[in-house]
């Protein structure tokens, strides 16, 4: 994939966070998501590719706009065959309350590149580069704080995992404790959080949990161009989640996902940070029609990672895209 594309993909992601950040705080989820779908959408005319929303906004009959199998872009003759991964804003409730961490998100492969993950439940675990080849969803918890503590070359008690805070999760974070790790609970944003452990500034070396699928597919996509590590099983609530996945192509629904698995050749992905959080500072906006945002955007097939720090004026953009 031509690599220019990544910055024009930071674009795209810049103007879902900048239209869902006016909806930060108002206690309004379905607003800033809908606006952060918008603004997406509108982004994506602009760039000439042959675009395929594999993983998105829910089926066609689900959602308006970046429905699963949508085709977006601006096609050409030339434009290249791309399957798309994105969440306008992931962090819904974060975005609306206030908390830490939305971003708005795209990976990208080349086409076929990405596991057509159904929206159900995924068992995770990620990990930064130090302990890659070391984790494992067969293992158990305490098992894998020990390899990855081992890898990092710091005490247990220093270790720090990352946790949805839900239910499902109160013999996992039972387990953790147990083992002396330290654990920071996090109410939504499992895709920053599972990026962040490869993220040297974080502070965070493990994710582990149930969250959804779709996100898990988009954190291997960012694992790989990280040189981090990341594992996933799809968890089903029913027997409609089965046949869907069935249907999306999943063959063996058991299967352990590993990274390359759900991310397959080159890819690319890049966020922008909505509120502030481990990965990515928040948009913040000035007077005079002014605003900052911070983007990571990132690349398999060279592991270049690059900070975007972009300042707007929107006084001079008027009628511009």
């Amino acid at each position: 994939m031509d690599r220019n594309l990544a910055l024009e993909f930071v674009r795209i992601t810049e103007a879902a966070a900048l239209s869902s950040a006016k909806w930060m705080g108002r206690g309004d989820e379905k607003a800033a998501d809908q606006a952060a779908v918008d603004a997406m959408r509108k982004a994506f005319d602009s760039v000439r590719i042959d675009g395929t929303v594999v993983i998105g906004e829910g089926e066609r009959d689900e959602a308006p706009m970046l429905f699963i199998g949508e085709k977006v872009g601006l096609k050409s003759n030339d434009s290249p065959a791309i399957d798309i991964a994105l969440d306008p804003l992931e962090g819904t409730t974060i975005c609306a309350t206030g908390g830490m961490g939305a971003i708005s998100v795209i990976a990208c492969a080349e086409h076929g590149g990405f596991l057509h993950a159904p929206d159900t439940y995924m068992e995770k675990i990620a990990t930064g580069p130090a302990a890659r080849g070391l984790i494992d969803l067969d293992l158990s918890a305490t098992e894998n704080i020990h390899r990855v503590a081992e890898a990092s070359r710091k005490p247990i008690g220093d270790v720090t995992v990352v946790i949805l805070e839900r239910e499902r999760h109160k013999d996992l974070i039972a387990e953790v404790r147990k083992t002396g790790a330290r654990i920071q609970l996090i109410g939504d944003g499992d895709v920053s959080a599972a990026v962040a452990t490869a993220w040297l500034d974080s502070g965070i070396d493990l994710l582990m949990g149930t969250g959804g699928a779709p996100e898990g597919v988009i954190s291997a996509a960012a694992m790989r161009c990280l040189g981090g590590d990341f594992q996933g099983r799809l968890k089903f609530r029913n027997q409609n989640e089965k046949d869907r996945a069935t249907k999306m192509g999943v063959k063996d629904l058991n299967q352990k996902f590993k990274m390359e698995d759900l991310a397959r050749g080159h890819v690319m992905f890049c966020a922008t940070g909505i509120t502030d959080g481990p990965l990515l500072k928040g948009v913040k906006l000035f007077t005079g029609g002014r605003a900052k945002t911070h983007s990571i955007v990132m690349r398999s097939q060279t592991g270049t990672i690059r900070n975007v720090e972009t300042h707007h004026n929107f006084s001079l953009k008027k009628g511009l895209s």
